[in-house]
Parts: C-alpha cells; sequence; structure tokens
C-alpha cells in the first residue's frame, strides 16, 4: 500500500489538525498514513494514522498549515526544508506548507501588517475564477523555483507549481470545509468572531480540485 507522510503542523489542535488533516487525507484513500509533528511534543492522538518522530520513504507528502511563521523562523523548519529539497515524490503545501516550499526552493516570504482572514476570488492564469478561504499574515512574495499559476487581489502568489518535480502549493485552506469550520467553532479552536469573518465558508474547490 501507497504511504502518505504528512508534515502534520495543527497537531496540537482539535478543529484544524485532527479534523482538517482528515479532510486532506480522505483525498488520498488506500494511503497508508504517517503523521509526522516536528514543531511540538504535544501532538494529540487522532485514533488514527502512525506518529513519526522523523520522515519515513513516503510515497507522497502534504504539509499543512500551521500556527507557526516562515517570516519567524524556527529551527525545526531546517528539517522540513531538507525534506522538500531532497524528497523524489510528489509534494503538495497548504498554506504554511505553500510557503516553506516556496522558501525552500529559492523563494521568499514577507509579513504583512494585518492577517488575512475571508474568502476571496482566486484568478488562475487560465482564466479560472475560484472563491476560496483564506486565514495568514505571511505572503510569499518571491516563489524561487516554483512558477506562479494563481494570483488574488491581496496577495500576488496564491498557487504554484514546480516546473519539473511534481509538486503544487495554495496560499488559502481548502481543507476548511463547512465541517471542519462548524467542529472548530465547537472545540474552541475558532470564535464566533472568527467564523463570523467567513460568511458561510463554501469553497468552490476542494483538496482534491486544488492539488491534484
Amino acid at each position: 500500500m501507497n504511504k502518505l507522510l504528512v508534515v502534520d503542523l495543527l497537531a496540537e489542535r482539535e478543529g484544524f489538525g485532527k479534523h482538517g488533516t482528515a479532510e486532506i487525507v480522505s483525498h488520498f484513500p488506500n494511503y497508508e498514513i504517517y503523521l509526522w509533528a516536528p514543531h511540538t511534543t504535544k501532538a494529540i492522538d487522532y485514533g488514527w494514522g502512525v506518529r513519526v518522530d522523523s520522515p519515513i520513504d513516503a510515497d507522497a507528502i502534504v504539509i499543512t498549515g500551521s500556527r507557526r511563521n516562515v517570516s519567524q523562523w524556527e529551527d525545526w523548519m531546517d528539517d522540513v526544508a531538507n525534506l522538500i529539497r531532497t524528497a523524489d515524490v510528489p509534494i503538495y503545501g497548504i498554506c504554511f506548507g505553500h510557503q516553506i516550499i516556496a522558501v525552500s526552493l529559492g523563494g521568499k516570504v514577507e509579513r504583512a501588517e494585518k492577517s488575512s482572514n475571508f474568502i476571496a476570488d482566486v484568478t488562475y492564469q487560465d482564466g479560472k475564477v475560484v472563491k476560496q478561504l483564506f486565514t495568514h499574515q505571511d505572503h510569499v512574495v518571491s516563489a524561487g523555483e516554483m512558477q506562479t499559476i494563481a494570483s488574488a487581489e491581496h496577495c500576488g502568489i496564491v498557487a504554484c507549481k514546480h516546473p519539473t518535480r511534481p509538486i503544487t502549493t495554495v496560499q488559502f485552506h481548502p481543507e476548511a470545509v463547512q465541517s471542519v469550520m462548524q467542529f472548530s467553532l465547537q472545540c474552541g479552536d475558532l470564535s464566533e468572531a472568527e467564523a463570523s469573518a467567513f460568511g458561510d465558508a463554501i469553497q468552490d474547490m476542494d483538496v482534491g480540485r486544488s492539488l491534484f
């Protein structure tokens, strides 16, 4: 069976961690799931997947969002960057994942004065326009080896593909489907005020359509 390594950077959270990651891995049927959380010693038990202390040889890698910031680099991020540079399997990045992949491959991230928390139009280079959910303050301002394939009014580099390697990244959160948002509100990961910024939280593209 194929193996999926999730660089699980919200592993300490019930809503966006356990439930958001469950939404991501649902798009990888028939994969064994391995969870690596290099940023914390307080990863919660999801009740599924195998927690590992270091990267395994996997058939695909997903790097999730995080409450940490690429613009405020921490030592554990070096290990993630090394994985990005050396892996020869498909890599998918969401939010923080999008940012650390860009930086690891020669790009640049800058921190904005204000965070962006809303549903916004994303325009792809082929002319497709979709509504997606954003919650971030760091922005990729140079994609490095990656090629920009989509942008938004508030963020010029919203989605990227690598020209020669199987790497795809998005700044938005396609895993933040309505059920994940509702559970995050119930468990306290998200406040009523924060949730109101996203309206009905309906997005046009899910994880599969965003990354595959």
